[in-house]
Order: C-alpha cells, then structure tokens, then sequence
C-alpha cells in the first residue's frame, strides 16, 4: 500500500485592525505627489507676485463693489452705467481725501521747524531728570569732530580732492522723481482695469470660475456664493470698523488740540486695514506730534488715554458685534494666515491675507479633496463634543473631560447631555473596545467614565419627592459600557421625578438574579450597546419572566441597527418597550410608571397670547378656503423642493386644525363650508407643538418620540418624519406651520432648515399680504433642544 504523503498542516494568519495593516506604496506617492504640487503652487505664488497681486486686489475690491453696482442695476440703470457711476464715485472720493490731507500735510510741514526748540527743551528736561548722557541733546553733534581738533596741513601733506557731479538735466531731474512713484501708479492703473472689468463681467467670470471648479455643479454654485458672501460681509464690516474708529480719532485728537487731527483719524482709519501692525504704526504719529507740539506731557498723555480707549471699544466691542463669525477663521489660523501670505507678497500680503484665506476656507468646505483646509482654518471645533470627552479618557485626562461635561450641562441639562453627549462616548468607547483599544487604553476609558459619573451625580442630585411610587431598575445587559449607560438612564430619571436605581451587569447572573428583589407592577430597563443583542436579550427575557411574570421589561438598544428595530424579533421577547435614546426612554417609562399624567405632559401648552392668536388667525380670513388654491401651490413645491413625501400648511384655531394648503389630496374629515378643507381636531394636531413653543420643530423619527409615536394623524398619513416652521405675522402672532412629513425617517441640516423658515414666510404673506422676511435666520434653530429627536440642533 503505497505510502501517504503527510497532509498539510492550515495556518490561520491573525490579521489586526485595518489601520494596523502597513500603509500601501500608492498612499507614499500620493502624498509626495501633494507635496510636490503645494510646493509648485507656493512658488508659483511668490515669483507670480507682481502680476497675481493687481488681480488679487482687484477682485476682491470688485467683491465689495457689487453690491452697489447690483442694487442700481434693479433701480434701473444699465450694467455698464452702473459701473461708470460707481468707479466714478470711487475716483472722487479717493481724489477728494487726497486733497483734503495732502493740504493739512503741507500745512504739518510748514509748521514743523517752529516744533524744534520744544523737542530740545523736552529732551533737556529728560536729561535732568533722569541723567541721560549729553549725547540725547544733540545726537548728530556728538558724532561731529572739532575742526580745531584736526592736524593742521603742512606743505607735504597730500590735499583733500573733492569730485563734484556734473549737473543734472532737467529730464533726468524729473525720472529720479518720477521712477520711485511709476511703479504704485502702475499697480494702481491695473487694479483699476481690472476692478472695471470685474464688474462689468461679473456673470462671464463667474461662469468661467464655475468651468475650472467643474464637478458638482451645485457644489461649486454654493461655493462661489458663500465666498462672495463672506468677503462682501467682511469687507463691509471692515470699512465700518474702520471708520467708527478713525472718525472718533480725528475728533479727539480735534479736541485735545494735535494739529492735523483730520489727517492722522483718517491715517488711523487706512492702516487698520493692515491687521497686527497697522493700528501700531499709525499710532506713532499723533504721539510723535503731541511730544512736540505741546511744552508739558499733557497732549502727550491725553493723546495715548484716547488710542488705548478707542482700542479696548474697537477690539472688545464694535469689531465682536460686526464681525461675529463673517470669515469663519480661528484666531490661529488668522496669525499663521498673515505670516503665509506677508512672506509671499510682502505688505501687500499682510493686507490681503484674512480674504484670501476665507477663499481657501470654502473651498475646503466645498472640494472634498481640500477638506482638510476646513479643518486647518475653519473656526469651528475638529472634534465634536463627544469625541473630545472621549479622547481625554483615552489620553488618561479624566480631569479635562469633567470639565468638557460640566460646561456642556451648564449650557443644557442633564439629561440632554446624557442623551446628546454620554451615549455617544460610550458608543464611540463599544465601537473601539476590539478594534483600536488595547488594554491599557480600555482600563483608562473605564476609570474616567467612572470618575465622570461619580461628579456629575454629586454635583447634580436629584431634589424633591418621586412623582410616582413605581421603581424603575436599569441594569446592565452584558458588560460595563451596558452598566455605565444604566447608571446615566436611572440618573437622569431621578432628575425627572422618577424613582430610579441602576445595577450592573454581574447582577444579571443565575446566582445573583435573586438579589434583583422584584415585586408585582415594576419596571426592569435592559441596556445594551451591542449590535445584535437578540441572544443575550432572549435569554435575560426569559429567565425574568420565569422568576417575576408581572415585570414589565423595557430593552434599551442603545446601538442596534434600524432594521432589528423595526422587525418583530425583539418583540416576540415579551418586552414592554424598546427604547433607544435618553429622551425616549424617559418619555416612555414615564408614561409606563404614571399614564395620566404622561399623557398630559404631552399635550401642548396653549401660547399665552391664545385669544390674540385665535382673533388674528380669524382676521386673515384663511379659514373660509378662498386662499387654499395658492397655498396648495406653495405645499405642492415644498414636497419637491425637500423630496418629501407630503407638505401641509396647518392653521390651529381655538379647538381644531385647518389644513390649509396641501400638497397632496389626505384622508380626513373635510368641511364644506371651509372649501372642502381637511379638519383635524387640536388634541391630534402635532403643528399645535409649533403653535404652543413658536419655534421650529423637528422630529427625525415618530417612531422614536412618545409624544407622538401613537399620535392618529400621523399615522394615518403613514409619517415617520416631521418638521414645521412657525407661520408667524409682522405682529409676532403665531396662527399655524408650514410642514414637511416623509415616510421615511431623516434629518434637515442648517441650510434647510432656513429654507424651510423662507417658505413658511412666503405663506404668511400669501395669507396676510405681510412681507415678514425670508431669511428664517430667527425660525431656522429650534430654542427647545428637546424638539429635535435624534438630531442634533445646528450650531
């Protein structure tokens, strides 16, 4: 029998996490590619300079010229003479400031030999006064030789022999006067074409900066317009800061007596176009005037009390409240920005660098291939809040994270930081716990959250009487990220009136489940933050049930994935409930323990100006139906403009709802004295959420919010998705909503949200004839952060 060769032994090869696995070479030459290509870039921006710079300034004048040209575009005059009288308005103004300090300049120069004997007298004083060697007197003096001093010549000694220049020809005269101011002229002459042109062109150029972004036609539409956005508004705000201190300066230094004062307000006002060093330097002059206009100190000191003044307002006052967050830049990358650009094109550089760097920060905003220049320069946070907490327990800084936790609460509460914040680092800390973390970094993560637990609970104690006498336990379902969220559950019920305590997942073991201590009516809350929970759950479920059949069990799936929410399998457990947020939970174990009044604390609060709002709703007239064929229209392109299934226009009257406007025909009960419009009663109305807070109001999931998971309208219009606007009046009246429902559940972002608010205007006045504005910058945040479930508020 002929021998068998040996089988071959299998190996399994262990491959660790994927940002383990040694980077591969086509990453290497991507990013010697990049770099290659910044440096050319770079390069190309400093020996391009002379030609680059005229264009730079240019455009970015243009940017601040538009909106003048544009509005006497609509007032009626053609583009090209619009152009004309404002590039006119400009010359005379630049020519007309010319005159004005050239002629107080002449009249400074004249005066300045009078000022001499005054300087001198205070440099005497000085000497005296602090024994300052003579060499202050008379610097150039005492650098002069005696003429006694020197040899006297004798016969021998060689003769001095002195060249003199041929005289100068008129025309060569004029070229050395000339040439050193040819070159600004020059600069100036092309910046002014090239302004001209800008604006004249403005729709081909945009159309051809559109053709080189290329990609997303839309991405590149928003780019250009936040752009031209954000240096408008920063340019604006600018010259008004500018002003507001110049125009302060020029009186003060009036008063105080400094000649020239209108000169040095407006020297002051132009250089604080170059940031850092511009204001430095144009405080020098007043100074250096006042030291000698003045024989005392008083000028002096009353000069440098006003700049500093005008400094602390400016800084701390007036330039906050402009500026507010036109530019979108860190203070670091502002600084590093100005460096960059001042060694690249010199002053000229220092002056342009705040705009040019907006013009990168959108365009990392916008090309997903420079997003990493929104996180160099953008001003808003890298790490979301959560991510930081997280980050300081895994850096071993529990101490830092508390303190990220305590400022969190103190802007909210704290149950929407649990809801917001805690789960969120506990699921970042699940999801890392096999792939990233090593032992050292797990044992980190769990001693902080303890610590971070352990502050928040002693310094936020629940105070007062439990509502209700029904006890609630959270334990963990399987291990400690299960049992910290617990702890947060049962924490933020007692801080809603709830009775509750919290165990951990040891608990749940065969010989510790007795300890639990049940009794007939009460409440146990499963936490989980696995991903398929369902063997685990079945097991716990059964065992509970077998030992205490009158439980009522809730499973809180803090990161199951929504299709094992919206199955059967978790409710053929035999569960109450299945909840998957802080809020939810509370909402639904507080209707669980106390009904009635869940239910009532459900219901919308009618506003305090109810009879106001009901007599100005009944004004409008909207309720007779006359309005309904142009409100339909709107409803109709909201669904479309939002890709939604349904858009209603809601008015609430004193006990019911009026579908006004709908985008679609809905079942329902329908009046015919009101041209066959749907009638909802108010108690089912979500939009009386809207009419009762006045705020925007976002739902992502219906399905997840107690308030309305069982609400009958939107059932029956199969909604899982729900946001409404505030129809609100010129009077600050608010009567109704415009709304967007889906059967889907999803999220609106800022920019829709302000959408959303412009359309809700555009209702109020096809109902009033009101134009109340379209920009929804008051409407587009909900003020109540407990309005939006699952999503958080725009920022």
């Amino acid at each position: 029998m002929p021998a068998m060769s040996p089988k071959p032994i299998e190996q399994t090869v262990l491959v660790g996490p994927a940002d383990a696995v040694d980077p591969k070479p086509h990453d290497a030459v991507r990013m010697a590619a990049t770099l290659v290509s910044a440096a050319i870039i770079i390069c190309a921006l400093y020996f391009g300079r002379d030609v680059l710079i005229p264009l730079a300034c240019a455009f970015l004048i243009s940017f601040a010229l538009h909106p003048l040209v544009s509005w006497l575009v609509r007032v009626g005059l053609p583009r090209i003479g619009a152009v004309i009288v404002v590039m006119t308005m400009i010359l005379v103004l630049i020519g007309g400031l010319v005159v004005v300090l050239g002629a107080q300049l002449r009249s400074l120069s004249e005066e300045l030999p009078t000022y001499q004997s005054t300087i001198r007298a205070k440099i005497d004083d000085m000497r005296g006064q602090f024994k300052v060697p003579a060499v202050l007197d008379d610097p150039m003096g005492a650098v002069e030789e005696d003429p006694k001093s020197e040899p006297a010549a004798t016969a021998d000694a060689p003769q001095r022999v002195e060249v003199v220049p041929r005289s100068k020809e008129p025309i060569e005269m004029a070229s050395e006067w000339l040439a050193p101011s040819l070159q600004p002229l020059a600069m100036a002459g092309i910046v002014f074409v090239f302004v001209f042109l800008a604006l004249l062109d403005r729709s081909d150029l945009r159309d051809r900066l559109l053709r080189l972004l290329g990609g997303n036609l839309h991405r590149s539409t928003d780019a250009l317009e936040e752009a031209g956005t954000r240096i408008s508004k920063y340019l604006l705000m600018q010259v008004i800061v500018n002003v507001s201190y110049g125009v302060p300066m020029a009186i003060g230094l009036w008063v105080i007596g400094v000649p020239g004062a209108m000169l040095w307000g407006a020297v002051a006002a132009i250089m604080r176009f170059v940031p850092y060093v511009g204001p430095l330097i144009s405080a020098v002059f007043p100074i250096g005037l006042a030291f000698a206009v003045d024989p005392g100190w008083s000028m002096v000191l009353w000069t440098i009390a006003l700049i500093l003044v005008l400094e602390l307002i400016s800084n701390n006052i007036v330039e906050p409240v402009l500026y507010g967050t036109s530019t979108g830049l860190s203070a670091m990358s502002l600084i590093a920005a100005a460096t960059f650009w001042t060694a690249l094109w010199g002053p000229v550089g220092l002056i342009l660098s705040t705009p040019l760097t907006v013009c990168l920060l959108v365009l990392g905003k916008n090309v997903p291939q420079l997003r990493f220049l929104d996180t160099i320069l953008g001003s808003m946070p890298a790490l979301d809040t959560p991510t930081r907490i997280y980050q300081r327990l895994i850096a071993d800084d529990a101490d830092e994270a508390i303190d990220i936790a305590t400022t969190e609460i103190e802007t909210s509460s704290v149950k929407e930081f649990y809801n917001d914040v805690g789960i969120p680092v506990l699921r970042l800390a699940s999801e890392d716990h096999l792939r990233h973390a090593t032992p050292e970094h797990r044992l980190r993560v769990a001693n902080g959250l303890e610590e971070l637990l352990d502050e928040v609970r002693e310094e936020f104690p629940p105070d007062g009487d439990p509502i209700v006498h029904t006890r609630i336990l959270c334990v963990g379902g399987k291990w400690e990220m299960d049992t910290v969220a617990a702890e947060m559950l049962a924490h933020a019920l007692e801080l809603e009136g709830l009775p509750a305590s919290a165990r951990a997942a040891s608990t749940l073991g065969t010989s510790n489940l007795a300890d639990l201590e049940l009794s007939k009516g009460e409440i146990v809350c499963l936490s989980y933050f696995s991903a398929n929970p369902i063997v685990p759950a079945r097991q716990l479920c059964r065992r509970l049930r077998r030992k205490w059949p009158e439980v009522q069990i809730v499973l809180a799936l803090w990161d199951a994935p929504a299709e094992l929410l919206e199955g059967d399998t978790l409710r053929d457990l035999g569960v109450r409930e299945i909840v998957t947020s802080i809020d939810e939970a509370i909402g639904r174990l507080h209707r669980m323990a106390a009904p009635e009044e869940a239910e009532a604390a459900h219901v919308a609060e009618p506003p305090e100006n109810e009879a106001e709002r009901v007599a100005a709703l009944r004004a409008t007239g909207v309720l007779s139906g006359d309005a309904k064929e142009g409100l339909d229209a709107i409803a109709i392109r909201a669904a479309d403009v939002f890709n939604v299934d349904l858009a209603v226009i809601s008015a609430i009257d004193a006990s019911e709802e009026f579908i006004v406007g709908q985008s679609r025909k809905l079942p329902g009960d329908t009046r015919a004295e009101c041209g066959g419009m749907l009638v909802i009663p108010r108690e089912d109305a979500v939009c009386d959420h809207v009419v009762s807070g006045g705020d925007t109001l976002v739902v992502a999931d219906t399905d997840r919010d107690p308030r309305f998971a069982d609400n009958p309208t939107l059932k029956m219009w199969n909604a899982r998705f729900y946001a409404g606007a505030p129809l609100r009046t010129a009077d600050g009246v608010v009567f109704g909503a415009m709304c967007i429902l889906d059967k889907e559940p999803r999220t609106l972002d800022e920019q829709e949200l302000k959408v959303l608010a412009t359309m809700a205007a555009d209702v109020v006045a096809e109902i009033t004839g009101d134009d109340v504005g379209g920009d929804g910058a008051e409407a587009a945040e909900p003020k109540d952060p407990t309005a939006t479930v699952g999503q958080p508020v725009p920022e």
